[in-house]
């Protein structure tokens, strides 16, 4: 065994090893706090926030190590006020370590999946051209590149997702803490405590509004900060709309109702898209994978019986 099969044994054991450990802690709960949160307890909740402070200063830490490998792909300026900085809000990383986490992300895969197979290639000694090996290699560095694109994305469609199957039932109760004599900045806070059951996501969105009406922004400003952070085209219309409403002087409980049942009716809408598009995604995998199985399932006793039985007797006449 040479130099070379060692350092690349040594690094896989090092990932798979990172690997699960990252697993064991994001999954692993202690039984004290799942006979807590059984129970029902606060002592769950302030565990809870305990670990979240030490994860974060435990993102700290990695920042600070790691942060000169992300400058080497972080924008050197202006980057703070453009669109990248709104999906960070908009998929939820509002931290000031989530851009550095992104861009030390985007270094270390750039770097990390080519050199994994060059390693590969220089252990296995496989016969590969070099244009071929030179495509691989800069395939690889741009898929590590725009992996954590991708990452990012998706978060931003789950988002979205959540909020727009949750915003319903935050306008309804809207409306009801509306009606009952609450006015919109009350009921807003109202409807982000009960939400947080329902959605933490929404319910976190609408506590962000409180937090920026208690430190004097105005209503019209916290609700667009709203619609820019979530990035959603309903909650959008519904900012215009109260800001509108505010205006102008309209019932706001009416234009809330109004704008839940438009809300409701698109929801239904999707759903029903959904549902209508699960026999075409169903019908590739019946053809290429159930409906052999069955056919060999069903005709193969026959099939061995005619070559066994059949065939044989019309051979000899």
């Amino acid at each position: 065994m040479n130099t070379i099969q060692i350092i690349y044994l040594v690094l896989i054991f090092i990932t798979v090893s990172v690997v699960a450990l990252i697993i064991l802690m994001q999954f692993s709960t202690s039984p004290l706090q799942a006979r807590l949160k059984a129970v029902g307890g606060d002592i769950g909740a302030l565990k809870g926030s305990n670990e979240k402070s030490e994860e974060s200063a435990w993102v700290r830490k990695i920042v600070a190590l790691t942060g000169p490998i992300a400058k080497l792909s972080l924008p050197k300026e202006g980057w703070e006020d453009s669109q990248l900085r709104i999906r960070f809000m908009t998929a939820g990383y509002r931290g000031a370590s989530a851009p550095a986490l992104y861009f030390l992300a985007k270094t270390i895969l750039t770097l990390a999946l080519p050199g994994l197979f060059f390693i590969y290639t220089t252990i296995s000694a496989a016969p590969i051209k070099p244009n071929t090996f030179l495509f691989l290699m800069v395939g690889l560095a741009t898929l590590g590149y725009f992996l954590p694109n991708v990452f990012l994305a998706r978060r931003i469609a789950y988002r979205k997702r959540e909020i727009f199957e949750s915003f319903p039932d935050a306008m309804d109760l809207i409306i009801v803490c509306v009606e009952a004599g609450l006015g919109l900045d009350a009921a807003l806070a109202r409807v982000g405590e009960e939400m947080h059951m329902r959605s933490p996501i929404l319910g976190e969105e609408l506590h962000l509004i409180n937090l920026e009406l208690r430190a004097g922004s105005s209503r019209e400003r916290a609700l667009r900060n709203l619609a820019l952070r979530t990035g959603v085209e309903d909650i959008d219309t519904l900012v215009a709309m109260l800001v509108q409403s505010d205006r102008f002087g309209t019932s706001v409980a009416e234009s809330l109702r109004v704008h839940a049942d438009n809300l409701r009716t698109k929801r239904r809408l999707r759903a029903e898209e959904a549902a209508a598009k699960i026999a075409l995604k169903l019908l590739f995998p019946l053809i290429f994978f159930i409906f052999p199985s069955m056919l060999l399932v069903l005709l193969g006793p026959a099939f061995i019986s005619i070559h066994r039985i059949l065939l044989p007797t019309l051979g000899g006449q």
